[in-house]
């Protein structure tokens, strides 16, 4: 089975993946921010620039497998051209073939399950030879040839890759690029359309994005189910008792549990367990799309942290306050780092209608008045069912022809007006679909006459690869302009446009924007790329 390319603004060196392609050159020597992924061992020397990895090449070897790295392999790809005197074209040629190496040697090793119960294995790489390598002016030709080479290995070894970017400028350029390919997603027809439908609205500023614990799952992190067992054991409670808890509402399972541990020590494990650490796939995908307001239930800090790994960090609610322009994140249930805060029993979810009723209150607001995605989420949630009620209950009652679906008189258009969000779901089920129709589109990821055939896992994959095409499609095409390495993408109206847009950078003389058009002007300047070369 092929696999599939993803386009992904993060750091490679908290990305939960399977293997990670390293660029380095003859002395095996990387830059300081691949450090991380190595063990200590194969650092022979290491100072603030970079380090050098143990060992040699043997002849005409550019590959290398670093032992000692655990699960997450490391590979080393020499990228830098050993003759300067090359042109761009052969040089960027030997680049690329460089990438081809070390993607079938990673193809060779073995790897009977992927990180975290993932369907295909997941190869994550830089754009390889824009650091010390032969393509850092090249940066456009680079993306418009490395892309399709991606794609080959992903199609021939079956496993997924993963282009790892971090300026704004690189993801903006190689979205352009996919999009002028148009046929990398392999999506279903209907997850197509709806891809579209959520970029404009995320273009638009009108989408909003709501987080569950399927959504963290994925970098390793307990759902609810698996973090009452985990308590469960934790509590030395024995298998009569445990499936005695298993048959209970999970937040009066919390409760018992948090009787037999003690507040102390729950909160104490919550917070050990959803600490900082490598943030998934969709973590990532979501953290980059242009959407200012999102809302979770879970505990731990990993989408704000992919979020600050592109820059563009989070302000987290209740705990510090919100900045007109930057995204904000509100943590419905709490915060690991604040155990205070953490809603877990049942007494803490009776609690929420009292001094929590102001959080609640932000998630009302952005169901009346954005379109929210649900990622992650089974819809049912005490919380989340009472606040769709009480936004159901002050939007106009649809008149007696729409309760009739039989009915020629029904107006088609009035149900989307009622809906105020889309439930991305891994599988059809059409009694939950039935039970929140009123407030939310629920779209499943597998329909009813495949589901036999397609396991959990890959419903899982095509999510993030529905999440690809939406971050492909809600990023704005200009961010990449005035960025000089990508020039040889303009075509001749966005160079003279460029060229204008650069004198006009010129005119605030240099860039200190004193007045208030000029900084408004300057604003503009960075986001269609000055500055990132």
């Amino acid at each position: 089975m092929s696999g599939h390319v993803f386009v992904v603004g993060a750091d490679l060196t908290r990305l939960s993946c399977d293997d990670v392609v390293v660029p380095t050159d003859r002395s095996r020597r990387v830059t300081a921010s691949w450090v991380p992924l190595l063990p200590a061992d194969a650092v022979a020397e290491q100072d603030e620039d970079g380090a050098c990895v143990t060992g040699t090449w043997r002849g005409a070897e550019r590959v290398h497998e670093v032992p000692g790295c655990g699960d997450r392999r490391a590979w080393l790809v020499d990228t830098v051209d050993p003759d300067g005197s090359r042109d761009g074209e052969r040089g960027l040629g030997w680049l690329l073939d460089g990438a081809r190496e070390v993607l079938a040697a990673v193809a060779r090793r073995d790897v009977p399950a992927p990180v975290h119960g993932r369907a295909r294995r997941l190869v994550g790489l830089p754009a390889l030879g824009t650091g010390w390598g032969g393509a850092a002016g090249q940066r456009g030709a680079l993306l418009q040839q490395l892309l399709p080479v991606l794609r080959q290995a992903a199609d021939e070894h079956g496993y997924d890759i993963a282009l790892v970017l971090r300026r704004p400028s690189d993801l903006a350029a190689a979205q352009r690029v996919r999009r002028g390919d148009g046929d990398g997603w392999r999506l279903p027809e209907a997850l197509a359309v709806l891809a579209e439908d959520l970029g404009r609205r995320a273009r638009e500023g009108e989408l909003a994005v709501f987080l569950g614990a399927g959504v963290s799952a994925a970098a390793g992190l307990p759902t609810w189910e698996q973090l009452l067992a985990e308590l469960a054991v934790r509590a030395g409670l024995d298998d009569a008792s445990r499936a005695g808890l298993s048959g209970l509402p999970p937040q009066d399972a919390a409760a018992l549990l948090a009787r037999a541990l003690g507040r102390e020590e729950l909160t104490a494990y919550v917070q050990e367990r959803f600490g900082p650490g490598p943030y998934s796939l969709a973590h990532a995908l979501v953290a980059a799309l242009p959407v200012r307001e999102f809302v979770t239930t879970n505990y731990d800090p990993l989408v704000e942290l992919a979020a600050a790994d592109i820059g563009r960090p989070m302000r987290v609610l209740p705990f510090e306050e919100a900045a007109p322009g930057a995204p904000w994140l509100l943590k419905l249930h709490g915060d690991a780092a604040h155990p205070d805060s953490v809603v877990l029993t049942r007494e803490q979810y009776l609690e929420f209608g009292d001094h929590r009723s102001a959080l609640a209150g932000v998630l009302q607001s952005l169901l009346l008045t954005r379109h929210v995605l649900f990622l992650g989420t089974s819809m049912l949630d005490d919380d989340l069912i009472r606040i769709a009620h009480q936004v159901r209950s002050v939007l106009p009652v649809p008149d007696s022809a729409e309760r009739r679906p039989d009915s020629a008189e029904r107006r088609p258009d009035s149900a989307e007006r009622r809906r105020s969000g889309t439930v991305l779901a891994l599988r059809e089920d059409p009694v939950r679909a039935r039970l929140w129709e009123r407030d939310v589109a629920t779209v499943a990821m597998t329909g009813a006459a495949e589901a036999a055939d397609v396991p959990p896992a890959e419903a899982a994959r095509r999510l993030e690869v529905l999440l690809d095409l939406l971050g492909c499609l809600a990023t704005r095409p200009t961010g990449y302009l005035l960025d000089p390495a990508y020039r040889g993408l303009l075509d001749e109206e966005e160079t003279a446009l460029a060229d204008a847009l650069t004198d006009a950078s010129a005119a605030l003389g240099g860039g200190t924007g004193q007045s208030w058009a000029g900084q408004e002007v300057l604003r503009l300047l960075r986001e269609l790329g000055q500055g990132d070369g």
